[in-house]
């Protein structure tokens, strides 16, 4: 492994400044799950690694029914999985961490190292954007507050700036009568890159929906809104022939890439196919 300097700040300001003072190549260290594999393997090359875990308050974890869920960029995936809040009010982020690499992996994996990653075929991230999540972002410039929605500019790419630390998610109360859904096809059932993954929210008002958000993943070089998709299910009555047009929509909406993973032509259809799955599954799930 190449050598690199280790820093341990105790708080964020002093993490900002090292960010600011330190020369060379710096990487910030969370769970490590991706970034120590990536620099035994010399595909990073960090002079300097800037500890995060000895900061108090980045892996604060709460609930308020009106406000919604605070999560800290350092709350682990598996807290989130084993998380009755995140259980009851979030299922599709549960079911997503779930998904996510090995419980061994989970245990020191961070949610905000798997948003930072940025990954197309990241597990947490269609349902993160389909609960409308935001992130602070922390620089010397002071803080800023993006929708996730708009987070992501490409493969491995965000909006922080170079000064810039993500510290707090915050995921709004889902209304009453919701219900939510995160599929994943791979091709093996555990410790797999998703081939595709749907996630979806669903709310009804009188029987009909007036809420939907379907993001797909692995499909795109970000996370997908499929909005012509969500456009078709608004004020209609949840049946299966409009999650069939709905799931039509998302599968004409998908860009994907032919990999080693699949064909293109194969994405783009098991979009078709998880989509009604899940609005299926989310409609199961209302409350």
């Amino acid at each position: 492994m190449r050598r690199f300097e280790y820093n341990d700040p105790q708080t964020i300001p002093e993490a900002i400044a090292l960010m600011a003072r330190l020369e060379g190549a710096k990487s910030l260290f969370a769970g490590g799950t991706d970034l120590l594999v990536e620099i035994r393997e010399h595909i990073r090359r960090p002079a300097h690694l800037i500890d995060l875990k000895k900061i108090a308050g980045l892996d604060g974890l709460t609930f308020d029914p009106q406000h919604g869920l605070r999560c800290g960029a350092l709350v682990t995936v598996r807290r989130i999985e084993t998380s009755p809040i995140v259980r009851q009010h979030y299922r599709s982020l549960m079911s997503a961490a779930r998904e996510l690499g090995s419980v061994q992996v989970r245990n020191r994996a961070t949610l905000g190292g798997n948003v930072c990653r940025a990954s197309p075929s990241a597990d947490t991230l269609p349902p993160l954007v389909a609960d409308g999540a935001r992130a602070t972002l922390e620089g010397a410039g002071g803080r800023r507050n993006v929708a996730l929605e708009d987070f992501f500019t490409g493969p491995g790419r965000t909006l922080l700036q170079s000064d810039e630390i993500l510290v707090e998610f915050q995921i709004p109360a889902p209304p009453p009568h919701t219900g939510k859904a995160y599929l994943k096809h791979g091709r093996r059932k555990a410790m797999e890159l998703a081939t595709v993954g749907v996630a979806v929210t669903l709310s009804l008002h009188e029987g009909r929906v007036s809420h939907a958000r379907i993001v797909l993943g692995a499909v795109a070089p970000t996370p997908l809104r499929a909005l012509r998709a969500e456009a078709l299910l608004m004020g209609e009555k949840p049946n299966d022939a409009v999650f069939a047009a709905a799931a039509q929509a998302a599968l004409e909406e998908s860009r994907p890439i032919t990999d080693v993973r699949a064909s293109a032509d194969y994405r783009r259809r098991m979009v078709g196919v998880l989509t009604h799955r899940a609005l299926t599954q989310a409609l199961e799930a209302v409350q």
